[in-house]
């Protein structure tokens, strides 16, 4: 196991492994300078940018996926829907992209990150770089007509000010061992949690209840119909699934999500993860026996490039409790 897995393993063991509290001292050099970075911004030496219309962060605490792509993706629909013009901000993945550039729908993954460019698909005015505030400048700019700034993945970003932060958490796995990085996977403590303006959890559709509040939430994810990634007529013959040679890969932060997903919908599937953001070329997945290789929407727009009729991908949408989207309407409304 290479030591990547080990130590992610170790961060959602149900208790402390030997490995995590070898690494808890460098934890404490962590949350210590984490701490420091809080209260610059605190005392205002360093000092957040404001824009004109509203900012709405949604974040995690934890290292890796939670679900905030789906749920920024349902917060575009809602917000439209109530006639706002959303806009999205992000870094950008492992795109390299320093300075704000904005991103269209034909755009190459490596060149501006896999769930930037599903932002762009879907229609959204993107755009990526580094710093947040700059880029949501430069969104702004460009877009007159967009009235209020999403920031994926910013919830630590605090040279952008913001209007209402949304926590994001996979109730699969939760804060794991509850310690700092490198000896559990948290960016900030768990009382930050305690300063977002909503908290909404990753759960199963049989879990998910309304919630009392705005503050604490839940979503759930609908699988919808599979798509072929080379060729959008397509629909899947699932008879010739069901005698072998299915392959599921995922490079998504957590792969058995998806995996289980594949299993609930009666798929035998030989399953190979990878890690998040996983940049994939046909090596990858040249698998001899294969009548099927199954992934994730995030996945397919990294191998739309080499895909053959075998390559299907699983899209999902986000149900949110109505409680989080009347809170956001209410914040943008001031």
């Amino acid at each position: 196991m290479r030591f990547r897995d080990r130590l992610i393993a170790a961060w959602y063991a149900p208790r402390k492994t030997p490995l995590a509290c070898a690494l808890w001292p460098l934890s404490l050099l962590f949350r210590a300078a984490v701490a420091l970075r809080r209260t610059l911004y605190r005392a205002g030496i360093l000092r957040a940018k404001s824009l004109a219309i509203p900012v709405i962060v949604v974040g995690n605490v934890t290292v890796g996926g939670a679900g905030k792509t789906p749920l920024a993706l349902a917060l575009v629909r809602a917000l439209t829907e109530r006639g706002r013009r959303p806009g999205i901000v992000s870094r950008g993945y492992g795109s390299g992209n320093v300075r704000p550039r904005a991103v269209a729908s034909a755009d190459e993954p490596r060149r501006v990150g896999d769930e930037p460019l599903l932002y762009a698909k879907a229609g959204v005015p993107t755009w990526i770089g580094h710093r947040r505030a700059a880029v949501a400048q430069a969104l702004v700019a460009a877009n007159p007509r967009v009235d209020v700034v999403i920031a994926d993945d910013g919830l630590q970003h605090y040279a952008l000010a913001r209007t209402l932060e949304i926590v994001v958490i996979d109730a699969a796995r939760e804060l794991g061992n509850g310690l700092m990085l490198p000896a559990g996977p948290l960016r900030e403590p768990p009382a930050r949690l305690h300063e977002a303006d909503a908290i909404v959890r990753l759960v199963s559709r049989d879990d998910a209840h309304p919630a009392r509040s705005g503050h604490a939430t839940s979503m759930w994810l609908e699988t919808l119909p599979w798509r072929n990634v080379a060729r959008s007529d397509l629909t899947p013959r699932f008879e010739d699934w069901r005698t072998g040679g299915v392959h599921a890969i995922a490079g998504i932060a957590n792969p058995e999500r998806f995996f289980a997903s594949v299993r609930m919908l009666g798929i035998d599937a030989q399953c190979h993860p990878f890690d998040d953001h996983h940049a994939f070329v046909p090596a990858d997945l040249a698998f001899a026996d294969a009548r099927a290789i199954l992934m994730t929407e995030k996945d397919a727009v990294k191998c739309v490039a080499f895909a053959d009729e075998r390559f299907w991908y699983l899209p999902v949408r986000a149900h949110l409790d109505p409680a989080l989207v009347d809170l956001v309407l209410e914040r943008i409304h001031g």
